[in-house]
């Protein structure tokens, strides 16, 4: 099976995990509330369905866009737009005509069972496969840095010792978050000579590694070689062959990918010059980078032991509080992307489905599966929490409005904030998905 299929088929089944729970968790607090609910459905059904059938007051269905899902709640102004409904008398059976906290209690169900899914998924991790974690000598040949890291007063092949007094060995999350996420001020680290220094760090070293595009900040070291050529590209038309080893550009050594990285960065478009290990022997070579400062070939790693895991076990006890510590620090760390995400830089990165296909790894993994599932229910959660109208946190707000002030937006309020809510949605959809297109196309 091909990579494509294999990642289509994890996004896929992930998506439909996610879209049905979310949408019990409108369904279940609906039902018990007695408020009639029409569809129930996994994917969209414009203009037809897949499948569907009719199980008491509720038409189940699954549609053919897959784009998420939806329920319809009789007596509820929602995607459906039905206006001719909300034109008769209001009915007991009617989401308008529950009392304010129960429809509160249902418009909160779907985002209430992505957070208890990520908990969930997190503590079963924990107990099947514990964590891995690295010490301070798991990176055989230490880290390469960023420059923006050199400029603290990091250097290459540091090895790490704590990050703000935690020592490494306790932390099991990928380092390069605590750079962009947490609030860090100090990382103590051994140099290559064998000195251990703590280096300082300014409250914005998340922001200045985003905007200098110095990501990530640093990374294990490791030897590499040419694997293959991408057809067309400056290295295939440079000459450049599989088994020829980088050894200098411009003149800088190179013996691991990250020298690699940072002596190309900042080579867009320009011609840099390169020393090539073949057969035993050194050859010169010119190379103009593309626009992205990318040669075009695939690295193959040389040595495979370049970073070591160490597994830790949980027993049930441990799993229940790490599996909450964990939910706990991806929303945290998942908001704190926000501030990335709202600047002109960030705007470009922000993907569709495919960046979020491409998350999922080429062979199947279900410990992958499983955090990725995890992760992306946290994300639908949080989304699903903004204040648009036509999302969950839209009606929420409305709720909220009507129960502090005790005044009910009019339908029509209502029907114009939905409409204007669901253009905001679909320009975000195109947008995101736009990029993705364009990456595609051009990168």
């Amino acid at each position: 099976m091909s990579v494509f299929l294999i990642k289509t088929a994890q996004l896929l089944l992930s998506l439909s995990i996610l879209v049905v729970l979310h949408e019990l968790g409108h369904f279940i607090p609906a039902k018990a509330f007695k408020t009639r609910v029409e569809k129930f459905y996994l994917f969209f059904d414009v203009k037809f369905s897949l499948f569907k059938k009719k199980i008491g007051e509720t038409v189940y269905g699954i549609g053919w866009l897959p784009l998420g899902g939806y329920v319809k709640i009789s007596g509820m102004i929602d995607e459906s737009m039905d206006t001719e409904q909300m034109a008769k008398p209001a009915q007991p059976w009617e989401f308008r005509s529950k009392p304010a906290w129960q429809r509160l209690i249902i418009m909160l169900g779907g985002v209430t069972v992505n957070f208890i899914l990520a908990i969930v998924l997190f503590i079963i991790m924990l107990a099947v496969w514990g964590t891995n974690y690295v010490t301070k000598d798991s990176a055989k040949y230490g880290y390469g840095v960023s420059k923006t890291l050199e400029n603290y007063g990091f250097q290459q092949g540091d090895r790490l010792i704590s990050i703000d007094g935690t020592p490494i060995e306790d932390i099991t999350i990928p380092v390069n978050k605590y750079f962009m996420f947490r609030d860090i001020s100090n990382v103590k680290v051994e140099h290559s000579n064998g000195a251990v220094e703590d280096i300082k760090l300014p409250e914005d070293i998340g922001t200045e590694l985003f905007e200098a595009g110095d990501l990530p900040a640093l990374e294990a070291r490791y030897p590499f070689m040419v694997d293959s050529i991408e057809k067309g590209t400056p290295a295939d038309k440079s000459g450049l062959l599989p088994g020829d080893k980088i050894a200098s550009i411009n003149g800088n050594e190179i013996e691991y990918y990250s020298d690699y990285k940072y002596h190309l960065k900042g080579n867009t478009e320009k011609e840099v010059s390169l020393q090539i290990l073949r057969d035993g022997a050194l050859l010169d070579m010119n190379i103009t980078p593309d626009e992205d400062g990318k040669m075009g070939f695939f690295r193959e790693i040389t040595d495979e032991d370049y970073l070591k895991f160490t597994n830790r076990d949980y027993t049930l006890s441990e799993s229940l509080s790490g599996g909450f510590n964990q939910a706990y620090w991806e929303v945290k760390d998942y908001l704190a992307q926000f501030k990335y995400i709202f600047t002109k830089k960030g705007a470009t990165e922000i993907g569709g489905f495919a960046a979020i296909g491409k998350m999922f790894p080429s062979k199947w993994n279900w410990q992958a599966f499983w955090y990725l599932t995890a992760f992306l229910s946290i994300m639908l959660g949080v989304l699903n929490l903004l204040p648009i109208p036509a999302l969950d946190g839209g009606h929420v707000m409305f709720l909220l409005y009507e129960m502090v002030s005790g005044r009910k937006p009019g339908d029509k309020f209502m029907e114009y904030a939905q409409m204007v809510g669901f253009f905001i949605l679909i320009a975000l959809v195109l947008f995101a998905n736009g990029n993705d297109i364009y990456k595609a196309i051009f990168d």
